[in-house]
């Protein structure tokens, strides 16, 4: 069991009870097709919808689910550093990439399988809805995300004598994702999180990272928002670079939504090159402070494998 000091939780329920506290709002129902998915099937009763407007905030996973029988295909894009300089196109010229692939089981429950260029490292995920906003009722939106990683790296040569486990390429992420819809254009979320390294360089780092994220959404219009994010580690906070004598720094991003149809766009400019929890977290090496900073992009489609039920039948080309 976790020896968390008594100081940092009662900060973290000292947050949830204050964020899950506030008066109730009144909400449009969902104006897009994207909301539409992101249920699994049009607004009902007096549930929120559209809390965010994608799956990710911009590097952390959002309370928002796929809806049942929804397949997205996720490209994710981090470049090099701006302050490179006009020589290396201001970061252009070095990028990472994960690809992903998200499914909605049913309207509480969605997997995902990814890929990511940075340590080459695999990943599985999954989110469970618990609790979900409602207008006069429930004043929160919570969800549950786990997420394993894997490395897949070459083994490292070792002294002789030394054996290299399997288990040393793996981490487990666990998250808590508090949201509230405050109105039809603010939206905010904590995370509380804790990611697992079995695996680090020295005894003085915890095996497990502690961290508190938030983040939200300011919504400009009916297809752009404003989108903001920030891990603060608890734990760890002077944690080195697995492998090097680099520093480590807190995630810091902003960003755009843009939706188009079944496409959603994220832009955004973040002092980490991370794309998984894994890296993002507990690996990130630059800093806005010397100006180190990546611009990036999500690209997120949608496409229905299984039809709702509510919309079975109907003719193939209306706007469901």
């Amino acid at each position: 069991m976790l020896n968390f000091s008594t100081t940092i939780m009662r900060k973290i329920i000292y947050l949830i009870i204050v964020f899950s506290s506030l008066t109730t709002l009144t909400y449009a129902q969902a104006d897009s097709l994207m909301d539409m998915l992101t249920t699994g099937a049009p607004s009902s009763g007096n549930a929120v919808s559209a809390t965010f407007k994608a799956t990710r905030i911009i590097n952390g996973t959002s309370v928002e689910n796929l809806g049942a029988g929804v397949l997205d295909f996720r490209i994710s894009h981090r470049f090099g550093r701006i302050n490179q300089g006009a020589q290396n196109f201001f970061g252009l010229d070095n990028a990472t990439t994960r690809l992903g692939l998200d499914y909605g089981i049913n309207r509480w429950l969605m997997i995902g399988l990814g890929h990511s260029v940075l340590n080459k490292e695999d990943d599985g995920s999954l989110k469970i809805k618990i609790l979900r906003q409602k207008t006069g009722g429930m004043p929160i939106t919570l969800s549950y995300a786990g997420d394993i990683g894997l490395l897949t790296t070459p083994n490292p040569t070792l002294p002789a004598g030394d054996k290299w486990y399997f288990s040393n390429k793996l981490s487990y992420t666990n998250q808590i994702l508090i949201a509230r819809k405050f109105s039809e254009r603010i939206s905010l979320q904590l995370i509380p999180t804790i990611v697992h390294y079995n695996l680090v360089d020295s005894t003085k780092f915890s095996n497990n990272t502690i961290a508190i994220g938030a983040g939200g959404r300011f919504k400009l219009n009916k297809r752009i928002a404003i989108t903001a994010e920030y891990f603060y580690r608890l734990t760890n906070t002077d944690l080195m670079y697995s492998g090097t004598s680099s520093p480590t720094y807190n995630s810091f991003s902003v960003g755009v939504d843009i939706e188009t149809g079944g496409h959603v766009f994220q832009l955004m400019i973040s002092n980490s090159a991370g794309l998984t929890e894994r890296a993002v977290i507990g690996q990130t090496t630059d800093s806005w402070k010397d100006q180190s900073l990546h611009f990036g992009f999500n690209i997120s489609r949608v496409f229905t494998v299984v039809k709702p039920k509510e919309f079975r039948g109907k003719t193939e080309g209306k706007s469901w």
